[in-house]
């Protein structure tokens, strides 16, 4: 089978990761990494060439190639948004990865330039919009909305009938109630929360975990000298 080019903008983990996940579970071929010149520091990645990004036509034609910009939240994602708008203003299409070990139901929506990885459960009437990432073990509940431009990190929950603003960041393991609206360009710290509606421009920072007085031994009485 005939796989389509692509072009990863990156070469950092997230990079590493996209490539191995289009090359060993989608219908596209990478062929090429590509980063701005002022961060240009190899020359190749995975035995494939890591180009300019402003030179990224001279090397890698538009009408050939399609481009995933594999950035993760940085700037609350207005870095992988600027990248990729770019390539596409420069002609090329934007390629989105959806894990074979997604469960997403016959009619949810989901945009272009998405990354979804394995086990997220993505239920009836969701739309997700463009340029969003998912890691891995997600729920997204039924009738929700995940606006364009978010990250949401592994093992959260969004309950149904909810809302998730544009460029929000959502952490690890964080809970978002049913009916809620999350404002846009909320930064919603791991564990967190969230019961209400918030408002943009929002930031939810978790407690510190600290240690107790008593030390793990002392709590169990366990007499050992130490090692």
């Amino acid at each position: 089978m005939n796989k389509k080019k692509l072009i990863i903008i990156g070469d950092s983990a997230f990079a590493e990761i996209a490539y191995e996940y289009f090359s060993c579970d989608s219908d596209y071929q990478v062929v090429g990494f590509s980063v701005e010149k002022d961060y240009l520091n190899k020359g190749t990645l995975f035995d494939l060439p890591v180009v300019a990004f402003e030179e990224l036509a001279k090397h890698f034609p538009p009408a050939e190639h399609s481009v995933f910009a594999a950035v993760t939240y940085t700037q609350v994602n207005r870095l992988r948004e600027r990248l990729s708008q770019s390539a596409k203003k420069q002609g090329y299409q934007l390629a989105s990865y959806v894990s074979s070990k997604a469960f997403v139901w016959r009619n949810a929506k989901i945009g272009e330039h998405c990354f979804i990885f394995e086990d997220n459960t993505i239920q009836p009437f969701v739309s997700i919009e463009d340029n969003c990432v998912l890691w891995s073990g997600n729920h997204i509940g039924h009738h929700s909305t995940v606006r364009a431009n978010c990250f949401i990190s592994s093992h959260v929950v969004i309950s149904g009938f909810c809302d998730i603003g544009a460029n929000s960041f959502i952490g690890v393991n964080a809970t978002i109630s049913n009916n809620v609206s999350i404002g846009r360009d909320n930064w919603i710290s791991p564990g967190i929360i969230i019961l209400k509606s918030t408002k943009p421009n929002s930031l939810y920072k978790a407690n510190k975990s600290l240690p107790a007085e008593i030390t793990t031994l002392g709590f169990f009485k366990i007499s050992e000298e130490p090692t």
